[in-house]
C-alpha cells in the first residue's frame, strides 16, 4: 500500500513542476480519499485557499448516491464557491491521481458549474 502512495506522490511532484496557480488563474486541486472527496482553489503566489467543497459539507453531501455522483457535486459546489469569489478560470490539478472515475467527475461537474479549464 506503502509504494502505491509513494508512485502517487511522484506523480503529483511531476505535475506541480509544471503548473501553478495564480490569482488570475488559481489551481483546482483535487484529493480522493476511501470516502470523501476534496475539492479547492489555491492562489499558490499568495499561499491562500480561495475556495473549497467536499462531500463532508452537509449541502454536498448525498448519502442515497454513489461516490462518484458525491464527487460531480463537490465539483459543482466548488464552481459555485468559485461564481461568489469571481473566478471563472482555473488550472487542474489532479494531484497525482489518475484522471478517471471520482477525479474526472468532479472535473466535469466544475465544467457544468461554469469553470473553464
Amino acid at each position: 500500500m506503502a509504494k502505491r502512495e509513494e508512485k502517487r506522490l511522484k506523480r503529483k511532484k511531476r505535475i506541480r513542476k509544471k503548473i501553478e496557480g495564480s490569482a488570475a488563474r488559481p489551481r483546482l486541486s483535487v484529493f480522493r480519499s476511501a470516502k470523501h472527496i476534496y475539492a479547492q482553489v489555491v492562489d499558490d503566489r499568495a499561499g491562500k485557499t480561495l475556495a473549497a467543497a467536499s462531500t463532508l459539507q452537509k449541502d454536498v453531501n448525498s448519502s442515497d448516491g454513489s461516490k462518484t455522483d458525491a464527487a460531480k457535486a463537490v465539483g459543482t459546489a466548488v464552481a459555485a464557491a468559485c461564481k461568489a469569489a469571481g473566478i471563472d478560470q482555473v488550472i487542474f490539478d489532479r494531484n497525482g491521481f489518475i484522471y478517471h472515475g471520482r477525479i474526472k467527475a468532479v472535473a466535469e461537474g466544475a465544467r457544468e458549474g461554469g469553470l473553464s479549464f
